[in-house]
């Protein structure tokens, strides 16, 4: 039991020493000291245990000298509540602030080119190169056709490398031609051979083409005077009826009836004619208004197309692209598009030829 009671008292005294050994001693700026345990830090200060078991007064931190704060600031549970009140050199203050500049990687420059090779080096130098060559070859056939001119040879000579650009601008300055040199003219129809020439004959002649005799072949010599009559003579001829002397009349041979002579067809096949708005309006002019002359009216318009084969009674609107037909279909008619491109071959002929 005596053993017991030592180790108590070894351990309380133990105790005491540490709690004396753990008092902190504080050098406040007004040349004062403070000795204690901390209990408790917030923003206004600094609670501290006193020797004799009492608790101080909040102590704020501005009463601490620079030190002090220092090593308070070394705990991270008074780190946020000291760091504020700690006065910092300029030294400290640009190592603090100092910026590390850091050189981000950075990509290498190519070789100093000209533009024509650093556009071939390239995809989407390659890309723009071939939309600006595709463009100038459109631009030198939209002139050719405004200026109508031959589309190969404006269009051959844009697609020359370098200078085919001046192409179009040389064929736009020159004047437009009045008919296109270039474009075959429709086929114009043969004319229709002349009838053969009515023949008449006469009922008991020879034909024209054979020779009459001499008109003095059947009469017979003329006789003396007194000279009996011969027997052949006093035979009576006889004497032709009124019926048969009234009826010498021209006879003409039937002609057989002829048929009407229909216009012949003409045909416009793709390669010998360009088929754009102004071959239509030029070519066909009265298949644009609502009723048809007498010439016209008669004449159909058949256009073959990739779509099929249309018999055209009238073309009711076109465009720059395209054209509207009217078509029958039964008692009604209806309207049919069909771009330029698509139409391989226009015929116009008569509704009644083959």
């Amino acid at each position: 039991m005596q053993y017991r009671r030592f180790i108590c008292l070894g351990l309380l005294f133990c105790g005491l020493l540490m709690g004396v050994a753990r008092a902190d001693t504080f050098q406040l700026n007004d040349g004062s000291t403070l000795t204690g345990d901390i209990v408790s830090a917030n923003d206004g200060g600094l609670r501290l245990r006193l020797p004799d078991g009492s608790y101080s007064d909040v102590v704020p931190w501005t009463k601490f000298s620079q030190d002090d704060l220092k090593k308070l600031a070394k705990d991270p549970k008074m780190q946020p509540f000291v760091a504020p009140f700690i006065e910092e050199t300029e030294q400290q203050r640009i190592q603090r602030t100092e910026v590390t500049v850091t050189q981000p990687h950075r990509l290498r420059h190519p070789a100093s080119t000209g533009l024509f090779s650093a556009m071939l080096s390239s995809t989407v130098g390659l890309f723009v190169i071939v939309v600006l060559y595709g463009a100038g070859i459109f631009a030198a056939y939209e002139v050719a056709v405004y200026r109508r001119r031959p589309p190969g040879l404006v269009c051959g000579l844009a697609a020359v490398p370098v200078i085919g650009f001046l192409s179009p601008i040389i064929f736009l300055a020159l004047p437009t031609q009045a008919e296109e040199e270039w474009e075959e003219e429709a086929y114009q129809p043969e004319p229709a051979a002349a009838p053969p020439p009515p023949s008449f004959t006469v009922p008991g002649n020879p034909p024209p083409s054979a020779p009459a005799g001499p008109a003095t072949a059947n009469i017979p010599p003329a006789r003396p005077p007194g000279a009996p009559t011969p027997a052949s003579a006093s035979i009576p001829l006889p004497e032709a009826s009124p019926e048969e002397t009234s009826s010498l009349k021209l006879s003409q041979t039937p002609a057989a009836p002829q048929k009407p002579q229909l216009p012949q067809t003409q045909i416009f096949q793709r390669g010998a004619f360009m088929f754009n708005r102004r071959f239509f309006e030029t070519k066909f002019p009265g298949f644009f208004g609502i009723t048809r002359r007498d010439a016209d009216k008669d004449m159909l318009l058949i256009v073959k197309s990739a779509r099929g084969e249309y018999a055209a009674e009238r073309i009711a609107r076109i465009s720059s692209n395209d054209f509207y037909i009217q078509v029958r279909k039964g008692h009604a008619t209806e309207e049919v598009m069909i771009p330029f491109t698509e139409v391989q071959e226009v015929r116009l002929k008569h509704k009644d030829s083959p």
